[in-house]
């Protein structure tokens, strides 16, 4: 069996080779595109993680990653410094809107006063101050070298110029960062802001301070900033339902292309299948042949489909800087639908060859 699938590919290797493209290409589509999608998902919250306070205090439903209210009363700070085992307070504004100008086509914004924000943080400005007056924003490097920005440069946020007066380091949070007061004049939400970050008291349980507060402060949403990149794709909801379209997006690719290529190709070899039923081929046996050829599409189409996806997302990395983050459950779902794809797409192609009539064939022939 294994000779007479193997003899059929060959035949046609021009065939063969459209289908495995197809096959890989639904595999590219998979692995390459959830690699980029959980890998922005995780940069995104690792930046966020990257606060040294070990608890954010907000609303329910506040940092949603289509937020953009300042929902949280500053008044809330106080009441924190109360709770036993709370050290330091900071409040934070986070702004997300849409900007064609970005890579992913958003832009985020931070509004905080930078000096306890970095003094709790362990952050520093690397060239040139803080932003103090209300037309001045801070950028972390990665921003100034994708803008292609330096110090004293102007970028247009709200509808007006802010000057950049900064660069700070390490990466946390958004890569814009401008005074909590000129961020809610923007807003026009005094006394407000997104979340407040708490810094716990050295020797103190993060886990039970965020319950005493809980306990202070009911209704509202107490979060470990541990427990930010553990979640990191359910904060943006859109991206799951983005990867399961491309799962199945992966799947029709492969399916589609196995079908229209076996069915061609049983069309192709009407007199040779006939052959082989008048000398006395059951339909099983045609069947496992033409299941067998998909198979070994399928197999082919995986392998090369894993070496392009590894391969295009080193080079886009070393020349766009994206992050891929290829998980092994993404990589095992890519290979099942590849194979089962083309099993299920050489069915139909595979019961037709079946029941060809040799009689037919041969007297037509």
């Amino acid at each position: 069996m294994l000779e007479l699938v193997l003899a059929n590919l060959k035949v046609r290797p021009f065939r063969t080779l459209i289908s495995v493209i197809g096959v890989s290409l639904g595999v590219v589509l998979v692995v390459m595109f959830t690699g980029l999608a959980t890998g922005m998902a995780n940069d995104m919250a690792k930046r966020a993680s990257n606060w040294k306070a070990e608890i954010v205090f907000t609303r329910p439903g506040a940092m949603e990653m289509t937020s953009s209210n300042a929902s949280v009363s500053t008044a809330y700070i106080d009441r924190l410094m109360q709770v036993d085992g709370v050290e330091s307070a900071i409040p934070v504004i986070r702004y997300v809107a849409p900007d064609t100008t970005s890579r992913f086509g958003i832009t985020q914004i931070d509004g905080l006063d930078w000096e306890p924000f970095a003094a709790m943080n362990d952050m520093s400005t690397v060239e040139g101050r803080s932003p103090t007056a209300n037309n001045e924003v801070i950028l972390d490097q990665r921003r100034m070298v994708e803008g292609k920005h330096q110090v004293g440069d102007s970028v247009k946020l709200f509808g007006r110029d802010y000057t950049i007066v900064g660069v700070f380091s390490p990466p946390s949070g958004s890569r814009i960062k401008m005074s909590l007061a000129a961020m809610q004049e923007a807003l026009e939400a005094p006394n407000k802001c997104t979340y407040i970050l708490v810094k716990i008291m050295d020797g103190q349980d993060a886990q039970s301070v965020a319950k005493r507060i809980d306990e202070a402060l009911p209704g509202n949403k107490i979060n470990l900033t541990s427990d930010l990149i553990i979640d990191a794709q359910d904060r943006i909801p859109i991206l799951q339902t983005f990867l399961r379209v491309l799962v199945g997006l992966g799947a029709f690719v492969s399916t589609i292309f196995v079908l229209l290529s076996m069915y061609t190709t049983i069309t192709e070899r009407r007199k040779e299948i006939g052959i082989l039923k008048s000398l006395g081929a059951p339909k099983s046996f045609i069947i496992r042949s033409i299941e067998g050829e998909a198979f070994m599409i399928g197999v082919l189409g995986v392998l090369s489909g894993l070496v392009t996806a590894f391969v295009a997302s080193t080079v886009i990395s070393a020349f766009f800087d994206l992050a891929f983050e290829f998980s092994s459950g993404w990589v095992l779902t890519a290979v099942a639908i590849a194979i089962i794809g083309s099993l299920v797409g050489a069915l139909y192609p595979a019961w037709r060859a079946s029941v060809i009539d040799p009689v037919e064939v041969m007297a037509n022939d």
